[in-house]
């Protein structure tokens, strides 16, 4: 079976703009280096229903499989800056959500 697409959902709120500006410095070329893409970011996104996220930034990335995006997670250097993401903002959540498989 082909591996599917992960996408990787976070809420945080910013609550130091230059710590979290170092992160995010580091956090494309480790993005890259798992083949993840960045999808989009949101500061003022709109709730419709159920149970709001806490306001703040919505960000969504993507992984080619699965164990891309846990590799990615566990990289010593990702875990090395994303000190700087801890320090910097307010997590709210950081989520895995499987994609589809593919078609055919």
């Amino acid at each position: 079976m082909a591996d599917t697409p992960v996408y990787m959902v976070v809420n945080l709120v910013v609550t130091d703009a230059d710590t979290y500006r170092k992160y995010e410095k580091g956090f494309f070329p480790l993005l890259k280096k798992y083949n993840g893409e960045f999808v989009t970011y949101d500061d003022n996104s709109l709730h419709l229903e159920g149970v709001s996220p806490r306001n703040g930034r919505i960000i969504i990335f993507k992984f080619p499989s699965e164990q891309a995006a846990k590799d990615w997670y566990a990289d010593a250097d990702y875990q090395a800056i994303s000190e700087f993401r801890r320090a910097g903002t307010e997590m709210q959540f950081l989520t895995l959500v499987h994609g589809l498989p593919p078609r055919g």
